[in-house]
């Protein structure tokens, strides 16, 4: 007796009720909507089902995606409502198209995770459908803005993989040579150059087209698909084309520049489907080692260009996409490029005190493009102020200026960061002609009045700058600002700003900056005879810094001299930000 095979599970309780309203939408718009046959089940508990969408009347024009009459779509249903079931053509004619990712399934959700919304059910995707039918065949995808995906719009990164980092400019050439270089277990950064004794040698490929199914899973795959055409429709092993061959050859070759035993890296420059003229899409792959070291041996006895028939070993080989973080600037856009702190983007800028103020300051700027920081401070660190410093356990002990130096190479390897002596120092007397922005951060008398005499230099360039926080919090913050062509001190413009707040009953909380700390303001850390220092925690002093540094950001490009007052939310004080103009407190302050 023959056993009988189980039948699948069918729809579950969610799918079921999608199904009905999918029912219930099409029997409401009989002419616009049909659903074709019963649901199917699919892998993963999804349930299919084969919808057809009315198009005929959807206004057409020349650059926009030819239609037929009536589109037929399949609509896969996942088992949970976590994420939106997905759309996909039956055919690839829609490849290229704004979207479409790997041919056939539309991109119908940016973010799903904001956009898909499960109470919205099945009717929110038939709109999304019908509005992306209805864009496509109008021509009204904005190539800047749409998904016109160069690689089949799908993340191609194999788990256990490094990630590798672009920085330079790519060539656009049909093949060139690159080297990569770890930077850790998990980095690779690409190069025009070899960086070490270490680094890679890995061909770049251009394209002569987009690769709109995807760059496939092995080698042989790739190669199809390279050889496909630029409609991505796929055919059965077509003979090898110039550029295909032209992979090959280029990664024989480079495999027997390379160690035995390591992977052999890949790069391919792909061309953008709707603007050719733009940055090429960059993919990075290898081949496994044990293939690498297979295709090894036979460049070592044959020429790489004269290389016909592969082993199977070969070109059956699973290619292990590598995540590349593309970050040359022709292709990527900063994240704080509309904020305050891109005015420190390119600067040079010198920090002078790098304790609860300038370490956080320091990073700050880095974070933001500072081209060249120069550090001064001639503390120690010690383990307690870890409550409030930019440092770590493993800084302790060092000079505080290197210390921060260090932590800043490791967040930024192209900013340039050097250390100077504590001011007054000869070596500085010429800074303010050549430095962007000298920033006081010290609450020194002495480095306050060295500052006062570069301010009179006739040729100054720097804009000056004094930040503080008060001694109690570290919550209410003062930024003193001097512009260049001024003939301000940055005394005189603080005496005068303390002057009018002082006067000033509206501005009573901010009174204290002027004022020698009451008892208790200060503190001594340690028993005996400790120095005394501030209260306030780390939060109190990134916050208070990251709203000062805002407010410094602003000016930047066009400074104005005066005095700007701060308080954070949870202090409570009014007004959160009082900015005094040196108008406003002539001739006092000359």
């Amino acid at each position: 007796m023959t056993k009988r095979r189980p039948r699948p599970d069918g729809p579950n309780d969610w799918q079921r009720l999608q199904l009905a309203e999918l029912k219930a939408l099409a029997d409401k718009h009989p002419g616009e909507v049909r659903v074709l046959g019963g649901p199917r089940t699919a892998p993963g508990g999804r349930v299919a089902v084969t919808i057809h969408i009315r198009t005929a009347d959807m206004p057409r024009s020349p650059g926009g995606l030819r239609l037929a009459d009536t589109e037929e779509f399949l609509l896969a249903l996942p088992p949970i409502p976590l994420a939106p079931p997905e759309v996909q053509t039956l055919d690839y004619r829609f490849a290229s198209t704004p979207h479409v990712l790997q041919g056939n399934r539309l991109c119908l959700y940016l973010d799903p995770a904001r956009e898909w919304d499960p109470l919205a059910g099945i009717s929110s995707v038939m709109s999304r459908l019908w509005q992306w039918l209805t864009d496509a065949a109008a021509g009204e995808f904005d190539a800047g803005t749409a998904l016109y995906h160069a690689v089949g719009g799908v993340l191609h990164s194999t788990p256990g993989t490094p990630t590798v980092v672009v920085r330079e400019p790519v060539a656009h050439a049909r093949a060139a040579v690159g080297w990569l270089t770890p930077r850790t277990a998990h980095r690779l950064d690409l190069s025009s150059r070899a960086q070490g004794r270490d680094s890679l040698r890995a061909p770049i490929l251009t394209l002569e087209h987009s690769l709109p199914l995807g760059a496939g899973e092995t080698l042989a795959h790739l190669m199809t698909l390279i050889d496909a055409g630029p409609t991505g429709t796929p055919r059965p092993a077509p003979p090898p084309g110039a550029v295909s061959r032209a992979l090959l050859t280029a990664l024989a070759a480079s495999t027997v520049r390379n160690p035995e035993g390591t992977a052999q890296h890949f790069v391919l420059a792909v061309p953008h489907p709707a603007a050719p003229r733009s940055p090429l899409f960059l993919l990075a792959g290898r081949l496994p080692s044990g293939p690498s070291d297979l295709l090894r041996r036979l460049a070592r006895r044959t020429t790489p260009r004269h290389l016909s028939a592969l082993p199977t070993e070969v070109s059956d080989a699973g290619i292990e996409w590598c995540y590349l973080s593309d970050e040359r600037p022709a292709v990527t856009t900063r994240r704080d490029a509309q904020r305050p702190v891109h005015a420190f983007d390119g600067r040079h800028v010198h920090i002078w005190g790098c304790g609860g103020i300038g370490s956080w300051a320091a990073e700050l700027m880095v974070r933001a493009g500072v081209s060249h920081l120069t550090l001064s401070d001639p503390g120690r660190i010690t383990g307690g102020l870890l409550v409030r410093q930019n440092y770590t356990e493993h800084h302790i002990g060092m000079p505080k200026a290197h210390a921060l130096a260090q932590r800043l190479a490791s967040i930024r390897a192209d900013v340039s960061i050097d250390v100077v002596p504590q001011p007054p120092s000869p070596e500085l007397l010429e800074v303010a002609d050549h430095a962007d922005l000298i920033l006081d951060a010290t609450v020194s008398v002495t480095v306050g009045r060295f500052l006062d005499q570069l301010a009179q230099r006739p040729h100054r360039k720097a804009v000056l700058a004094q930040l503080a926080v008060d001694t109690h919090t570290a919550s209410l913050g003062i930024l003193t600002l001097v512009a260049p062509g001024t003939p301000w001190l940055p005394s005189a413009v603080d005496q005068a700003a303390g002057r009018h707040v002082l006067a000033a009953p509206d501005l009573e909380p901010y009174h204290g900056l002027w004022t020698e700390p009451a008892p208790g303001d200060e503190l001594r850390p340690v028993r005996g005879c400790s120095v005394p220092t501030f209260h306030g925690s780390a939060a109190d002093l990134v916050a208070t810094t990251a709203t000062l540094v805002n407010l410094l950001g602003t000016q930047m490009r066009a400074p104005v001299s005066g005095t700007h007052l701060c308080a954070q939310p949870h202090t409570g004080v009014q007004p959160a930000h009082q900015f005094i103009a040196h108008g406003d407190l002539a001739p006092q302050a000359r």
